[in-house]
């Protein structure tokens, strides 16, 4: 028989995996209503400053002569291994060699990965969160989260779910570009706490 504890870690556990996808539904981006394009390619709506919103491509300034340059995704994602929700596994794409992205701008060779494991213990009873520095700095520097993202002393930020689903701190890459966080939940919470949600 479990005891109390161990039955409420493992309704929490049936609540949130039965639950999760459903957070989808109430956390994505609002639609961008589509309008007929104007003389420059631009909808009608989008007249607003260098950086419009629009879809997921919110960093491009389509009024830039050279956008029509750009290659579509489909053209440059093809053939790169995906994840289990269809999107592309970017860790499994440069472990299997399928891409090789330069570390600096310049090429330096003396930049090395910070092979740092930082555990995120305030996740209530959910396992602990591991952050792998090396995964993320074999292709970003340490400047592309620090200090904008992250101060660099342990502890300053009090990093929440509702946060990340909103597109902050680890948001700013994951639901976007990097792995969907409310479809693998374990993908990061993956230290066992005593006690606490067992890792399927």
């Amino acid at each position: 028989m479990l005891n109390i504890p161990t039955r409420a870690n493992a309704l929490l556990l049936l609540i949130s995996i039965t639950f999760a996808p459903l957070a989808h539904g109430f956390l994505r981006p609002a639609p961008v209503p589509e309008a007929a394009p104007d003389a420059r390619g631009l909808p009608a709506d989008e007249k607003g400053g260098p950086h419009i919103a629009h879809g997921e491509n919110d960093s491009y300034d389509r009024r830039n002569p050279d956008f029509t340059t750009l290659q579509q995704a489909d053209d440059a994602l093809t053939g790169l291994p995906l994840d289990q929700n269809g999107k592309v596994d970017w860790a499994r794409a440069l472990r299997d060699g399928a891409i090789s992205p330069r570390e600096t701008l310049r090429g330096d060779d003396t930049y090395l990965p910070l092979d740092l494991d930082i555990i995120m213990r305030n996740t209530k009873a959910m396992p602990f969160v591991r952050f792998p520095h090396k995964t993320h700095t074999e292709w970003l520097s340490c400047s592309n989260c620090h200090p904008a993202i992250f101060a660099q002393k342990a502890g300053t930020a009090k990093i929440r779910m509702e946060d990340i689903f909103r597109g902050e701190f680890c948001g700013r890459c994951h639901d976007r570009v990097a792995f969907i966080t409310h479809r693998a939940c374990f993908r990061c919470h993956s230290v066992p706490q005593p006690n606490g949600i067992q890792i399927p």
